[in-house]
């Protein structure tokens, strides 16, 4: 690469005369003569100034001069590369490699440049044979690890990037690099330990805050991913990724006011996808502010027609509005691209029974419990709804399925000993009860005071029918 110091303090300015009277003599057409130092020095000056193509002029300019010298081919590569005209590059190293074919810088920076052009499996050869001559290359070790992690081979990359670390703790960029790599191989706690090692070296490297918070996330840690995301929107206030993130970790957190504000300033910064307008219809449905969450799924569905989940969160939230027909036509779109999700035929049965169609909403039951057989709240959901179209028998068989399913909850029986009560069957009633009691020992004063009779003896002799209101049902 070209990383050169100068001796002489007044170095920069003996090199901008020198360009300027280069500049002059090819105006000109004149040939200005340069030493080898010279044409080095102004090469060097053009790159740092990013004027590429006069860099690469200079190093032409070198090659002619010493035609069997490999170093200025090198450096005609690294040009090239810069230039995005990457198979010259690959020439002009394929020449520097015929003239000195052990020079590892050459190959480390072929090696670079073929990664470049997703020829990664090419680029870990160049970079195995630079590193068989020289083994603490910190370069190609480092590179090597890139070439590596294209290819998803994590633990080799890793392997590579540690052996990096391990000679220059303080590459500018291998932790970093480790930190994903920790991350791919789901060594969540070390990733979070790479990129904070990242973050001594520099601490306004906002990309490390980013995937740090990313990685928090991912461990439950969701206040510490938001302050992780906090530092890389201060580094970098319209970092529009780092916003959207934190809206996740803070609904995460339980704190749906904060990512609202968050998804809110992501469409401050661009134009809203899907994504971004159905994660705010999720967090003002949390609020409680259905009609804002239900325009917000209707943006999603403009922006998106097809994404069923903005669809079923559509009708989740005009289901609380008691805008039941409105529900069961978005649940019925939901349906329609995903008409074996078991969550949107229970949430279209829940907004018929809300609406009053029993009967419609019995076979709709059937259908989440024949998808889901496993799902005993909708066993519980068919059972009570069978129960109020008279269907008794169905209706016990049903809540002995939900029993069987989760023999360990308390609502389960609950809900049994409320079924129970309501048909007579007033000692069965009272066992469900007092085993409800025994599984939540905190609701059994509850349960005593709704149902003494049960409890005078300490022996189940009858129940009060329980027959109160029915509540709606949660889409």
């Amino acid at each position: 690469m070209f990383d050169y110091e100068f001796d002489d303090p007044t170095g920069d300015d003996h090199l901008a005369g020198l360009a300027a009277a280069y500049e002059e003599a090819r105006a000109e057409g004149r040939r200005l003569f340069l030493d080898s130092d010279d044409l080095e020095g102004l090469a060097t000056y053009y790159f740092e100034l990013g004027r590429l193509t006069d860099a690469l002029e200079i190093v032409d300019l070198q090659a002619e001069q010493m035609p069997g010298a490999a170093d200025p081919w090198m450096r005609r590569g690294i040009l090239l590369n810069h230039l995005d005209r990457h198979e010259d590059a690959l020439d002009a190293y394929d020449h520097a490699l015929r003239l000195s074919p052990t020079d590892t810088e050459t190959l480390v920076n072929r090696g670079i440049t073929l990664d470049t052009l997703d020829r990664s499996d090419e680029a870990v050869d160049d970079l195995e044979r630079a590193l068989a001559m020289d083994p603490l290359n910190v370069d190609a070790l480092f590179n090597l690890g890139i070439a590596l992690e294209k290819l998803e081979r994590h633990d080799a990359s890793v392997a590579a990037l540690e052996r990096c670390a391990e000679i220059d703790a303080e590459h500018p960029e291998v932790w970093y690099e480790l930190g994903y790599g920790y991350d791919q191989l789901g060594r969540l706690e070390d990733s979070v330990g790479a990129y904070d090692r990242q973050i001594d070296i520099d601490p306004f490297a906002q990309n490390a805050w980013y995937n740090r918070g990313i990685v928090l996330n991912r461990l439950g840690r969701y206040t510490e991913a938001v302050d992780s995301y906090d530092f890389a929107i201060a580094i970098e206030d319209d970092f529009t990724s780092a916003w959207y993130n934190r809206g996740n970790a803070l609904a995460n957190a339980g704190d749906p006011r904060g990512a609202a504000d968050s998804y809110l300033r992501v469409l401050d910064l661009e134009d809203g996808d899907a994504a971004t307008f159905y994660n705010l219809g999720l967090a003002f449905d949390e609020l409680g502010e259905f009609g804002t969450a239900v325009g917000y799924f209707e943006q999603a569905v403009r922006a998106d027609g097809e994404y069923a989940d903005a669809w079923y969160g559509m009708g989740c939230a005009l289901d609380a509005q008691g805008r039941y027909p409105d529900a069961i036509a978005a649940f019925d779109r939901a349906l329609a691209l995903a008409p074996e999700d078991a969550e949107f035929w229970h949430a279209r049965a829940d907004s018929q029974y809300n609406a009053g169609a029993i009967a419609e909403s019995l076979p709709t039951y059937e259908k989440v419990v024949s998808l889901d057989p496993a799902n005993a709240d909708a066993w519980l959901d068919l059972a009570e709804t069978r129960l109020e179209a008279g269907l008794r028998d169905e209706a016990l068989a049903a809540f002995e399925r939900g029993v069987a399913l989760e023999p360990t909850n308390s609502e389960v029986y609950l809900r049994q000993a409320w079924a129970l009560a309501k048909l007579g069957q007033r000692e069965s009633a009272a066992r469900s009860f007092r085993r409800a009691a025994e599984l939540d020992p905190s609701r059994a004063d509850e349960i005593r005071r709704a149902y003494p009779d049960g409890w005078s003896d300490g022996r189940a002799r009858g129940l009060g029918s329980g027959d109160g209101a029915e509540p709606a049902r949660n889409a």
